[in-house]
């Protein structure tokens, strides 16, 4: 039996069309996957979102709609009337504000030598900071603590100065940031060392260089990298809650905590407190995520 080019066209016609199949079906799998694990993890916020709009109900049950839907626990913590909520976002600006300017400053400052630089030890300097990424976040409390007391942030000595000292005993353990050194200095690598060379020749000085070559080169990383410690400078809450600030000193996700009193609590107003927090950093990620992924991108390649 012979077999002609119509039937050798038609073997292969069917057999990519099975392969179109299987790739459609592994598609399919791989969505309904994705889809699931985003309503798994979007779910606690909707829930916060709807119990935030109900009026009355029991909060500590699952549900897909509210009972009923008001706009009075948005009302009573916009108010002011509960917490200064208005000055607690002015406080988490400020914060912020100049908690991304310092952590970008260091660690840009701080790559640089690691990153183009050759002295000795350099790589085992590089490493050894590396390393403290594995210890928790809680381990250096008691260290900052101490160190914030010894200080005088926290002394009291007038208006002006208690603001001040305040604002910088909550953004100063923050300023030393492992990851942002991390992903500057990988994007400091991929920089062309041949640039820095060229700009040497020419007489141009290492903050020079530092400024004119590499942090336009890296842009996207300290971008990226501005955007994750804002989203950790907004949630901050341990800290702002272990010092002994003033009230009217703490930032918003910090601050919301004073909605639940000792010997009651308003649920559902803590919970519209919650999605007022949420939203800059959706509105951020939402205006941004185009620089952050390239800036991230930018960095796992060098």
């Amino acid at each position: 039996m012979t077999t002609t080019p119509t039937d050798f066209a038609r073997t292969a016609a069917q057999l990519k069309a099975r392969r179109r199949q299987r790739t459609r079906l592994h598609h399919l799998a791989a969505y309904s996957v994705l889809v699931l694990i985003a309503l798994i993890m979007l779910y606690p916020f909707y829930w916060t979102l709807i119990t935030s709009l109900e009026p009355t109900g029991n909060i500590y049950q699952a549900k897909l709609a509210p009972s009923g839907v008001s706009l009075r626990n948005y009302a009573a913590v916009l108010s002011g009337t509960t917490v200064p909520f208005w000055r607690m976002v002015l406080n988490s600006v400020v914060i912020c504000t100049v908690g991304v300017l310092g952590s970008v400053t260091f660690a840009a400052l701080a790559a640089y030598p690691l990153a183009k630089m050759r002295f000795a030890g350099r790589d085992l300097i590089f490493y050894a900071i590396l390393a403290l990424v594995v210890l928790p976040n809680e381990s250096g409390l008691i260290v900052n603590y101490v160190t914030t007391i010894k200080l005088g942030l926290l002394e009291q000595r007038g208006p002006v100065w208690d603001m001040i000292t305040q604002y910088a005993a909550i953004v100063l353990p923050s300023i030393a940031s492992i990851v942002g050194l991390f992903l500057i200095r990988q994007a400091y690598l991929g920089v062309p060392l041949e640039l820095i060379e060229a700009a040497r020749i020419d007489g141009a000085k290492e903050l020079t260089i530092w400024r004119r070559i590499m942090l336009p080169l890296s842009m996207p990383t300290i971008a990226a990298f501005a955007i994750l410690e804002f989203v950790a400078l907004w949630n901050s809450f341990l800290w702002a809650r272990i010092l002994p600030l003033d009230p009217q000193m703490l930032p918003l996700s910090a601050g919301l905590l004073e909605l639940s009193g000792t010997f009651s609590t308003n649920s559902r107003a803590t919970m519209a407190g919650a999605v007022l927090v949420i939203i800059p950093i959706l509105i951020v990620f939402a205006s941004l995520q185009r620089y952050f992924m390239r800036g991230i991108e930018g960095a796992v390649k060098g």
